[in-house]
């Protein structure tokens, strides 16, 4: 249909969306260190070690800890404390992201925005340097903050991927993301990997080595955030602020409740939100906990779930780009479904994985590898041909909150089932049904439908 085909691109205005797309993927490089080598490897093993110290002191941090903490009030078991807290971080962004982005749709800032949430969070990464002795108190706070500006740099940071990307573009572009946010992320990994494994040659003990390592991953995603914002330029918003305006806060609140009343006028926008809540709360889960399933469960070394997750990154980025090409010739609806099979029975093996078999967690590392970029980039572009135009920020404000950080219901059915049952395995049958009530309701989205009901041109490929 014409009607559905883009406007042609001037020469001058395709080499200038070229120039921001190239400074675009730099922020994924940025905030990629701050994911695998904080929150994927090193924070949540290292905060469960804090917290049994502090509620075992004197006792081997591998032994199980009989003792609870008491946090404001509440006890809690050392080992579900980590998991607990990325709990209450999701929750607080579930709450605040949708007051986010509707603040940055409105102030037509997304570029300098990026930039400040960039920078707050990656100073509270930063700050993790300072963790140690019995201070889980403190990483307990400092991944509060960093998570919550994480997240909402996220929403600004998907929100321009429709400025910079035609509809028939923004397959490759969020994948090509992905995949430089996995080179990224595995340097600095790699990087830290080696002073972890040769930390007494350093003159450092392996503590010591754990925290500059997270101090390198805040310094790293705000040093390297300065390239989207230099080569990233403010647009104006389609809609600006009416005159009179109430004010940014209270102006935001009540942009977010027409966003909530208009959702329901884009039935598949909504139905695949709810598919992406299901799917994606399994795989992060898996992410999110892998480590300390590693660590507890398999009983394998620091070294070992460096070497890991190194792993995943390097395929990481070459199953990005290689679901991105299959989306090219069957789109990318059906490739993020094809994905989600596989992820069934990548995290199915897990559950049978022996311990004290690194090999057997490196073969498994490369299936997740393998499918976890190909789903997170196409679900993102998919996502992004859904959206009303000039209400990015806004809706992925609400795309965010079943991101990678809400896998609140994940996270907290995984620290439940530990607390229950004193076995991490018992919990990876959860996040395989999470992923196939994702794959149901995905089935039944009709992405034709919904590009045209957002009123945006449908891309030659859905």
């Amino acid at each position: 249909m014409a009607a559905d085909a883009p406007a042609p691109q001037a020469p001058d205005a395709d080499a200038g969306r070229r120039r921001e797309q190239r400074s675009w993927y730099w922020y994924d490089w940025a905030n990629s260190a701050y994911v695998t080598t904080t929150l994927t490897v090193l924070f949540t093993p290292y905060l469960t070690e804090i917290a049994k110290r502090s509620a075992c002191p004197g006792q081997k941090p591998d032994l199980a800890c009989g003792n609870d903490l008491s946090v404001l009030g509440v006890p809690v078991d050392p080992g579900s404390l980590a998991l607990y807290t990325i709990t209450v971080a999701t929750l607080l962004s579930a709450v605040l992201l949708p007051v986010v982005g509707a603040a940055v749709d409105r102030s037509g800032r997304k570029r300098t925005l990026l930039a400040r949430t960039a920078w707050i969070g990656s100073m509270a990464a930063a700050s993790m340097i300072f963790l140690g002795g019995t201070r889980w108190w403190l990483g307990v706070i400092l991944v509060l903050v960093g998570n919550l500006f994480y997240f909402s740099s996220l929403v600004i940071y998907d929100s321009i991927l429709i400025d910079i990307s035609t509809p028939d573009e923004r397959d490759a572009v969020s994948s090509r993301g992905w995949a430089f946010g996995y080179i990224g992320g595995g340097l600095l990994l790699a990087i830290n990997l080696a002073m972890v494994s040769a930390h007494s040659a350093l003159g450092l003990d392996q503590d010591w080595a754990v925290r500059i390592s997270l101090l390198t991953a805040g310094l790293w995603w705000g040093g390297f955030a300065f390239v989207p914002y230099l080569g990233l330029r403010d647009r104006e918003p389609l809609e600006p602020a009416p005159v009179g305006d109430v004010g940014p806060v209270r102006g935001a609140f009540g942009q977010l409740a027409t966003t909530l009343r208009d959702l329901r006028n884009y039935p598949q926008t909504l139905l695949f939100l709810l598919a992406y809540l299901f799917y994606n709360d399994g795989i992060q889960t898996v992410i999110y906990a892998s480590s300390l399933f590693g660590q507890e469960q398999l009983h394998l070394s620091t070294n070992d779930l460096i070497l890991t997750i190194l792993l995943v990154q390097f395929v990481g980025f070459a199953g990005a780009l290689g679901f991105g090409r299959i989306a090219r010739r069957i789109g990318a609806h059906r490739t993020v479904l094809i994905s989600l099979v596989l992820w069934c029975l990548v995290v199915g093996a897990g559950y049978f994985l022996p311990e004290r078999r690194p090999l057997l967690f490196l073969a498994l590392g490369s299936g997740i590898g393998l499918v976890l970029g190909g789903t997170q980039a196409l679900s993102r572009s998919l996502y992004s041909q859904l959206v009303p135009r000039g209400r990015e920020a806004e809706y992925f404000s609400l795309y965010q909150s079943a991101e990678r950080g809400t896998s609140w219901f994940g996270t907290l059915m995984f620290g439940l089932v530990y607390q229950l049952t004193g076995s991490y395995r018992t919990a990876i049958l959860a996040l395989v049904v999470f992923i196939v009530l994702g794959g149901v309701l995905l089935l039944r989205v009709r992405p034709r439908a919904g590009i045209l009901a957002a009123g945006n041109p449908v891309p030659a490929v859905v």
